[in-house]
């Protein structure tokens, strides 16, 4: 839990495809029908600077950046949202809720795209130095998320077009975060019906909350 007086924060992991944006959104409006004030945030992005780092990592060639400077990216997006949105909403006693956060770049860049999680956590304990209070990981078929996450053609498929390996090896690496973070992580299958997943993460939160 966040320290008295403070908010708290809730990120959402998960392969490209799992559901977790919506399931983000799903819970933070029904916290707000409930009085809570509430955040909903991304990364990357979620502060103006952020933002722009966002089209930089997400659009574009595959290759067009390697895993060590998505990690200098990633980190320093993560920093700009931490400063200008997240530590001033928690101060002001507000429920954060964060479609993505360090986990990914634990996942994406320190285990699918190379050995190089040791840089991520020097990193992440030099420049962010804080987790969140929940992290709910819905947990999805890699293929059936591959498909959907292909299937909103948009602009930002970038990672998804390294193929259903990368999404076999992610689901493992956010299994094992899963394992090695408990009192923090909570897996939800994320392979049953939008309103089914809603109701366990409302109550995931609500328990956090109460």
């Amino acid at each position: 839990m966040s320290p008295a007086g403070s908010g708290l924060f809730i990120s959402f992991e998960g392969i490209d495809g799992s559901g977790k944006s919506t399931q983000a959104r799903l819970l933070a409006e029904a916290l707000e029908r409930s009085g809570r004030e509430v955040v909903l945030t991304r990364e990357p992005g979620g502060s103006p600077g952020a933002e722009d780092i966002r089209k930089l990592v997400l659009e574009g060639d595959p290759d067009r950046w390697s895993a060590e400077t998505e990690i200098l990216l990633f980190t320093a997006a993560r920093r700009d949202h931490l400063e200008r949105t997240i530590e001033p909403a928690l101060a002001a006693g507000k429920v954060v809720i964060c479609d993505r956060f360090a986990d990914s770049t634990r996942v994406y860049q320190g285990v699918s795209r190379g050995d190089l999680r040791g840089l991520v956590d020097r990193l992440h304990a030099l420049m962010i130095g804080r987790e969140p209070d929940l992290t709910v990981l819905i947990d999805m078929d890699p293929a059936q998320g591959l498909s959907r996450a292909l299937g909103r053609q948009g602009t930002e498929e970038r990672f998804e077009s390294f193929g259903e390996g990368l999404q076999q090896k992610m689901r493992a690496a956010f299994l094992a975060l899963a394992e090695e973070f408990p009192a923090r992580f909570r897996r939800i299958d994320g392979n049953r019906g939008i309103e089914a997943v809603a109701r366990d993460v409302l109550a995931l939160a609500a328990t956090e909350l109460a």
